[in-house]
């Protein structure tokens, strides 16, 4: 008897099947791919996030803005920080009660500026997305509910009272 006649065929409709099955779950991979490797299945969510924030994302005291673009939170130990960019800024901070309607935009009462020329600002440890660029405005708030809430703004470099257009923004509270 020799080698050969001691061997089984592996039938052709079984290597096919495999075939179809790896196709199959490399596309349903592919498909659901912000599902299975961002928190939550949320795209927004950064790494370590320990809790979902809703579709309207209520960032301190007040919902971030319909245009909202490259939106980015990140939440830890009742805490979050979300990023997003947006030409409605302040029209959410009047929203939010951080800085009261009629009020200039650059009041040293509501907050402090930081940053000069082009520069890059980090964003906070965990937050993902891109980094603000300076200058930038800080206004510090305590909501109706007593939550703490900071947000920094992009200024304009080329107008002394108006944010850049549309401006990166990071607000950090406490969530509810």
């Amino acid at each position: 008897m020799s080698a050969v006649a001691g061997r089984r065929r592996v039938p052709v409709w079984l290597g096919v099947g495999v075939v179809v099955l790896a196709v199959v779950g490399g596309g349903g991979t592919w498909l659901l791919r912000d599902e299975l490797f961002h928190p939550f299945g949320d795209a927004r969510a950064c790494a370590g996030s320990d809790l979902k924030l809703p579709g309207a994302i209520p960032a301190g005291g007040a919902t971030i803005p319909a245009d909202a673009t490259d939106v980015h939170y990140y939440t830890q130990n009742g805490g979050a920080q979300v990023t997003f960019t947006s030409r409605r800024t302040k029209d959410h901070l009047n929203r939010a009660g951080i800085l009261p309607e009629g009020k200039a935009l650059f009041d040293q009462k509501y907050g402090d500026r930081f940053g000069d020329g082009d520069l890059e600002i980090a964003l906070p440890d965990g937050l993902c997305g891109k980094s603000l660029r300076a200058p930038a405005w800080q206004y510090h708030s305590t909501a109706a509910n007593g939550t703490r809430v900071d947000v920094t703004v992009e200024v304009s470099t080329l107008y002394d009272d108006a944010f850049r257009v549309p401006a990166r923004v990071v607000v950090a509270y406490t969530t509810p």
